[in-house]
């Protein structure tokens, strides 16, 4: 016996209640289709149907069956269609959330290459550093910079690895006291970034508690202060490269204790996953390796 066959045969038949119409669909006779439920039954132990000569029944056992035939052979076809999929360029819409700033910066070079090598597919980008609901607010794939463990009800995909940086410009350090080890900040104008888990104490070392004039949702906000010779924040990679290239601010401390900023893709956690979220992924993992980053 074909089970999985068989077990086809009874989904349909329990959905339109006629043999004669589900040997129509198979082009077989109404015999052969009596024929297979009953070896699935007597295979599973348990009467699934109950014949009469005008209509027919499922049991209780039946209808537990059914649901979870019913299951299967969508799980079977999810299945099939991802490896559909998979063998084609993706295509279809996107919707991505991604922190504000490494989506101005790194990862709006990166959606552009995407974009190009994937001109079939449609994105909607919703740039914003606020914690939301991904599954809530409809997204396909969600990115966050995190140097904590992410959220488990999600799958997550370790993209990269961004660096901290505690930034000062030139002229603020030559207008304040030294800065030597990490206590010493206490002397001085420090920014708190307002979605940091951490608040007002800074992952340096052992964790220093710090004070100042500043309290801003956005990094680069806070760049803009930092540049401007009004305090010191300790900002990631991807928002000071540029700055501390040209000599706008300098990196302080390096030789302090700092966590590294994980850049994780995380997707609804569920039995199949899209192909295009997958290859969108492995695309992001691939540009970031090219990159050097």
């Amino acid at each position: 016996m074909n089970k999985l066959r068989a077990i086809e045969m009874f989904v349909k038949l329990a959905e339109v209640r006629s043999f004669t119409r589900v040997a129509e669909q198979y082009n077989t006779s109404k015999s052969m289709i009596s024929k297979e439920i009953s070896r699935l039954e007597a295979e599973l132990g348990a009467r699934l149907i109950h014949r009469t000569t005008r209509n027919l029944q499922l049991t209780h056992v039946g209808e537990g069956y059914l649901q979870r035939a019913k299951d299967i052979l969508n799980k079977l076809e999810d299945a099939d269609t991802f490896i559909q999929e998979s063998q084609q360029a993706p295509k279809g819409k996107l919707k991505v959330n991604v922190p504000m700033v490494l989506g101005i910066t790194d990862l709006a070079a990166m959606f552009a290459d995407f974009m190009q090598a994937y001109p079939d597919v449609d994105l909607e980008i919703h740039l914003g550093d606020e914690d939301i609901d991904l599954v809530e607010q409809g997204f396909d794939l969600g990115f966050r910079a995190s140097s904590r463990p992410f959220d488990s009800s999600y799958i997550g995909k370790e993209i990269t690895q961004f660096n901290y940086h505690v930034c000062a410009s030139p002229q603020y350090l030559d207008s304040h006291p030294a800065i030597e080890s990490a206590p010493d900040l206490i002397h001085h104008n420090c920014f708190e970034y307002s979605y940091s888990k951490r608040k007002n104490l800074w992952p340096l070392d052992e964790g220093v508690r710090i004070k100042g004039s500043l309290k801003v949702n956005n990094v680069l906000f806070m760049l803009q202060a930092i540049k401007s010779h009004l305090g010191i924040g300790v900002l990631p990679e991807f928002a000071c490269r540029e700055a501390l290239e040209k000599g706008e601010v300098v990196s302080i401390l390096q030789h302090a204790d700092k966590p590294t900023l994980a850049l994780y893709a995380l997707y609804p956690a569920r039995q199949f996953v899209p192909a295009a979220v997958l290859q969108c992924i492995e695309f992001l993992q691939a540009w970031f390796k090219r990159e050097g980053h």
